[in-house]
């Protein structure tokens, strides 16, 4: 015998529909813009398709983000970057509170869009940026977005670190802070160059990690209490050493390490062996290894450029087109031996690296706050130890000691259009001085010099 539906119960579940949609339309949606909507009051229709918004109103939003997710889980196996991104927008609309996609966009946004030599798309950070912000604003009772987007500016922007500072002490109010994640806040301080800060909050964590131990022998806990112990003993010797309690105390630096200021030597040459690939060349006159100086390409009227970077927090918007007209490449140069030699080829990411305009500029930039300890043993936190006669810099980072190069190069040279053709487009700074062309090649190659800063060299103020 067929089963008939009856009409009665068929009625009942169509009104209850209904009612679920008029009550979803007429209650919870706004309160749901009003409270949870990413721009706090703002209605993305744009970004949706009638069908979405229709199971947004029937209530379904938490199981259509869900869903959304796993398929956008299944692109990232299949390495479809492209593909995730509306994903992650949609999903981060739907459910404001998945504090997961926040955190996994952010990441994917700013670390995975990059060329064939493994270089972010830089373009995209501000986006990324943006995103993690909206996230904080819709949780703010949990650490983790605002820890995030400190991350950001700590270790992929690797640049204005104030800003570090000010989103991981903001993770550090809330409640669910991971205990070994606040210990970053004391890096970012010594980057920011607010040492005395730096070891104030190294000697507030390690007193909450002595209590913490003596509530629960844990190795965590005791690991965490020597880390912070041995964080601590270092800051108040390099302190001492690197001749910042000196300055603060105005005597003279030249009983210290930093003293007498050491020439880096800094020249460098920038030759285009093929369309859109460069070779750089240069000299640094530190014999120790952990030196990187950044190089950066960029149309000259880049929006909102800087030297050696761009302003990154432009927008609030989620905008996640970056400018598809602009190029920006930012690589480091690795020194060896006193001099550094690499090749960067763009002659592969058309997208990426459009060069639409007619007009660039080559800048180089190098900051000891991101050097390793060795190294600024040495040049201290703020350059202090560390000159260079051609190119130090103490205004492009208000309050430090940098080192500062620009050079202007054209899209004909650099796609070798018209003259350069046949002939290698090159520029290069005025103390460049072109080696032998064997000369100590195969030892360079073949050996790796280690000396220390404070002997076997000559420095000069």
């Amino acid at each position: 015998m067929k089963h008939r539906s009856s009409p009665v119960l068929l009625t009942v579940l169509a009104m209850a529909f209904l009612c679920q949609g008029l009550l979803q339309r007429l209650v919870i949606f706004d309160q749901w813009s009003r409270d949870y909507n990413p721009g706090k009051g703002k209605m993305y229709t744009n970004a949706m398709s009638p069908d979405q918004i229709l199971a947004v109103l029937a209530g379904f939003r938490e199981i259509t983000a869900g869903i959304l997710w796993v398929k956008a889980d299944t692109f990232f196996d299949q390495g479809n970057y492209d593909a995730i991104l509306p994903l992650i927008r949609l999903v981060t609309l739907l459910d404001p509170n998945e504090i997961d996609v926040y955190a996994t966009g952010m990441w994917h946004i700013g670390y995975n869009f990059t060329d064939e030599e493994q270089r972010s798309d830089r373009r995209y950070i501000p986006s990324a940026l943006a995103l993690g912000k909206e996230g904080t604003r819709q949780n703010p009772d949990t650490y983790e977005l605002f820890f995030e987007e400190g991350w950001l500016w700590y270790h992929k922007i690797d640049d204005d670190y104030d800003n570090a500072v000010k989103w991981f002490k903001e993770a550090q109010t809330k409640k669910d802070m991971l205990t070994a994640r606040k210990n970053l806040l004391g890096m970012a301080y010594q980057r920011d160059g607010k040492i005395n800060e730096s070891i104030d909050t190294y000697y507030r964590l390690f007193d909450d990690s002595v209590k913490l131990y003596a509530q629960e022998n844990a190795f965590g806990n005791h690991q965490n209490r020597d880390t912070l112990e041995s964080n601590l003993d270092n800051m108040l010797v390099r302190k001492v050493q690197r001749g910042f309690q000196a300055e603060l105390d105005n005597r003279p630096l030249n009983s210290y390490d930093c003293y007498p200021p050491f020439d880096v030597g800094f020249s460098v040459k920038a030759s285009v062996v093929e369309p859109n690939v460069l070779r750089f060349e240069g000299t640094w006159n530190v014999l120790p290894v952990g030196t990187r100086i950044r190089v950066v390409l960029r149309d000259l009227n880049y929006p909102k450029a800087k030297p050696a970077e761009m302003e990154w927090d432009s927008s609030n918007d989620v905008n996640l087109d970056p400018p598809r007209n602009a190029t920006f490449m930012q690589e480091q140069l690795f020194v060896k031996n006193r001099r550094f030699n690499k090749k960067v080829d763009m002659s592969k990411d058309p997208t990426m690296y459009p060069f639409t305009s007619d007009n660039y500029v080559l800048e180089f930039y190098y900051n000891p706050r991101s050097a390793p300890p060795h190294i600024q043993d040495k040049f201290s936190w703020n350059g202090e130890g560390m000159t260079d006669k051609n190119f130090l810099n103490q205004t492009v980072r208000p309050g430090q000691r940098v080192i500062f190069a620009s050079l202007p190069i054209t899209r004909d040279m650099i796609k070798r259009y018209g003259q350069w053709v046949d002939k290698t487009p090159v520029v290069k700074t005025s103390n460049y001085q072109e080696s032998a062309p064997d000369a100590g090649r195969a030892d360079d190659d073949a050996i790796l010099k280690i000396p220390s800063l404070r002997s076997g060299m000559s420095g000069s103020k």
